[in-house]
């Protein structure tokens, strides 16, 4: 995610955001499903990944998952609706506007179904996001487009069968 990216987002305000552990950026993010066990995917440039976003300042990371979520789709939970994270993933990422160690944190969320809201994105969300969709998890085996977190699908359908992990799955990094 270089070069496009860099002229219409303000990553700039993540420049100086190392955390105090070590890593530069991270998010906290949200595998929502639906009652079709579908899960909610927004586009931008050349990839789908699950709703949420960056970690403020002073906040915690199931806070950012709910704000994040209500943000971007109108959803508005309770932390505890979201129950301990399902997986993590992290690595070294080089972007235009952030190199470094990132960290994303994933909950997961029910819901019932309900018209995707996207009008809390913020500015350059709104001029970078390219759409978004429900996914199966076979629709998500079959896509040669990217999608991320990497191995979704999998950890898909053990949250709709009802799996949901002791301890939170590690994930390959994608970047």
């Amino acid at each position: 995610m270089t070069g496009r990216l860099t002229r219409r987002w303000p990553w700039s305000r993540w420049r100086s955001a190392r955390t105090t552990d070590g890593y530069v950026r991270r998010s906290a993010r949200v595998i929502l499903l639906d009652p079709d066990d579908r899960t909610l995917l927004f586009r931008s440039e050349d990839v789908w990944y699950t709703p949420g976003g960056g970690i403020e300042p002073g906040e915690s990371t199931v806070r950012a998952a709910v704000r994040e979520l209500a943000e971007e789709t109108g959803l508005r939970v309770a932390p505890e609706q979201l129950g301990p994270p399902v997986a993590v993933t992290s690595g070294y990422a080089a972007t235009d506007w952030l190199t470094g160690m990132w960290h994303d944190t994933f909950y997961f969320h029910r819901a019932d179904a309900f018209e995707v809201d996207t009008s809390g994105f913020q500015p350059f969300e709104v001029s970078s996001v390219a759409g978004h969709r429900w996914w199966t998890a076979a629709e998500l085996d079959a896509t040669t487009d990217r999608v991320v977190p990497t191995g979704l699908a999998g950890l898909l359908r053990e949250l709709a069968a009802g799996r949901i992990p002791a301890e939170p799955v590690r994930l390959p990094w994608h970047h």
